[in-house]
């Protein structure tokens, strides 16, 4: 999601005509890798707030949500919102989803949007003297590791949205935990944690089964198993 399709009604955009991309691995609900998300969460319990203030999860609630950090890595604990922008498809277009836009903050090695309906991506706050994720080290093509219960899915930071909100992943991410995928109708209001991998890349930034190699990787390291 660009900055204003979340806070904002409607942010207009024109249709993208764009040529086929290669095809990536497209995540399945379940598990991914040989960390749990219990291990995971086991190591995020308490929080060093590194954020100058607190975060909505959407415009018309409190500010309530703080980004922590460690050496390694960043997170917080939202809900989940749906980003269907990028690629045109059949679950991602302006007919179902009336915020669709055809551009997303990070693009694919190709030079095209991605694709929300087929790529597991997160979604961060655009910098603002709120947070800059810049300065914790976090860019496009971040490794996350996402988890919603049970279910842990290895994400990419592939957009952005405005400043003071957070908590949404892409339509793939949402339907690899397991949430509903709707961009009219689904997400969670609450208890999806988002662990980003600082100083870490995915290449390309469209290839899922790069961020599940990598992201495992640095997930074992993280609880200690590496």
């Amino acid at each position: 999601m660009t900055p204003c399709s979340k806070a904002v009604a409607a942010c207009g955009a024109a249709l993208l005509v764009a040529a086929v991309l290669p095809a990536t691995a497209t995540a399945r609900p379940g598990h991914e890798g040989s960390v749990t998300a219990r291990e995971l969460l086991a190591k995020v319990r308490s929080c060093t707030q590194i954020s100058d203030g607190l975060f909505r999860t959407d415009a018309d609630q409190e500010e309530s949500i703080p980004v922590c950090g460690t050496s390694s890595v960043v997170f917080w604990k939202a809900d989940l919102d749906i980003d269907c922008d990028g690629l045109s498809s059949p679950e991602c277009n302006p007919d179902t989803d009336e915020y669709w836009q055809p551009e997303t903050a990070y693009w694919d090695s190709e030079g095209y949007p991605l694709d929300s309906a087929d790529l597991p991506f997160i979604v961060v706050p655009v910098a603002s003297p709120l947070w800059d994720y810049n300065y914790s080290r976090i860019r496009g093509g971040t490794v996350a590791a996402v988890i919603h219960r049970d279910r842990l899915v290895y994400a990419v930071v592939g957009d952005a949205g405005p400043t003071d909100l957070i908590g949404e992943a892409s339509y793939a991410t949402a339907r690899a935990l397991g949430i509903d995928p709707d961009p009219a109708t689904g997400g969670v209001n609450s208890g999806v944690t988002y662990i980003l991998f600082r100083d870490s890349k995915v290449t390309p930034i469209e290839s899922h089964r790069a961020a599940v190699t990598l992201g495992d990787r640095l997930a074992r390291k993280f609880v200690g198993r590496s």
